[in-house]
Parts: C-alpha cells; sequence; structure tokens
C-alpha cells in the first residue's frame, strides 16, 4: 500500500526534557563503565560520528539549504539553520584564522547541559557534551569536508561560555563518490 502523495511525513518530536535528562543517565552510565575520562569522550564521540553521519540527510531533507561556497557559509547554516533545529538555539560564530579554515560557536546556552550543576568529581578532562562534536564531524564528513571538532571552552569546567572548535582540514573529492550513469 502506497502514501498518498499530498502527505508529508510526520516528524515526532521528543520531549527536550526527556533527551536531556536521558542523555544525563547516558554519560552517567559512561563515566561507571570507564574509568578514564579519554575514553568517555571517544565513546561520545563515536556515538555522535554515527548520528551525525545519519542526521545529515534529515536536515538536507527538511532545511532545504542551497549548496555552500565557503567555510564561513558552512559554520554559519550550522549555527543558524542545523543548531536551531535540533537544539532550539542559535550559537554566534567567529572566524579564528587568517586563511578562513577555523571556526568557533559559541553557545549562550547549552541544553544538553541545563540539568548538570558540575562535572562529577575526578572528571576534570571529561567533554559532557562531546556528542555535539561527533554529531559535527560526522555530517561534515557525509557532505564530502574533513573537519576537526574539539570543545575549546566549557562552562562546566568554569569557562565564561562553551565553545565548539570547527577546522576545516580539507574536501573530499566528490567525483569519487558520485554514481555513473
Amino acid at each position: 500500500m502506497s502514501r498518498p502523495a499530498h502527505r508529508r511525513p510526520e516528524y515526532h518530536k521528543i520531549n527536550k526534557d526527556l533527551f536531556v535528562l536521558t542523555y544525563g543517565a547516558l554519560v552517567a552510565q559512561l563515566c561507571k563503565d570507564y574509568e578514564k575520562d579519554e575514553d568517555v569522550n571517544k565513546y561520545l564521540d563515536k556515538m555522535g560520528y554515527g548520528i551525525g553521519t545519519r542526521l545529515v540527510e534529515d536536515f538536507l531533507a527538511r532545511s532545504c539549504v542551497r549548496r555552500c561556497h565557503s567555510y564561513l557559509e558552512i559554520t554559519d547554516i550550522i549555527a543558524q539553520v542545523a543548531f536551531k533545529m535540533y537544539l532550539g538555539i542559535t550559537p554566534s560564530v567567529t572566524c579564528n584564522n587568517s586563511s578562513r579554515t577555523a571556526f568557533s560557536l559559541i553557545l549562550d546556552k547549552n541544553p544538553l547541559v541545563e540539568f548538570v550543576e558540575e562535572l562529577p568529581a575526578g572528571r576534570s578532562s571529561l567533554c559532557y557534551c562531546n556528542l555535539l562534536c561527533g554529531i559535527i564531524r560526522g555530517a561534515l564528513e557525509m557532505v564530502h569536508l574533513v573537519a576537526d571538532v574539539t570543545f575549546l571552552q566549557d562552562r562546566l569546567k568554569g569557562d565564561s561560555v562553551t565553545e565548539i572548535g570547527i577546522t576545516f582540514l580539507k574536501k573530499l573529492d566528490e567525483k569519487k563518490y558520485r554514481r555513473k550513469k
């Protein structure tokens, strides 16, 4: 049985508080499972990467963004469209180098830490929201861009802002990945 052509697919939104609490429980469990913060950070990044590789299709279908022609334009789309669409926030974008390949997303408010007051004792090198870095990195790689994405500052670590750094490393050759007709 096929769907009527005029119907749009329904997108179900989950309650933000439920998502944030579930994420907190996930990080807490990972802290129990892994002794080293680096292992937890790697696992969160790996999880985020998997999410990002799948999420990019949904983003491109729902946002109707056009092809970007610069790294600044890409970073602006991530901040103004993607973050707004999925997290309900709009980080500010700053360029960090003269070659315009390194940018920062500055989050005034981070919804993933809404119910977190501080990092667990003895976990000072934990990147609680490292999932976000993996998501961005995975999504960029699916559109043929290799990037290094890391937390530069984190309010949970006492910094004044939360800042995610994105450094574009290279563009993958799109011709390799195109289908032959």
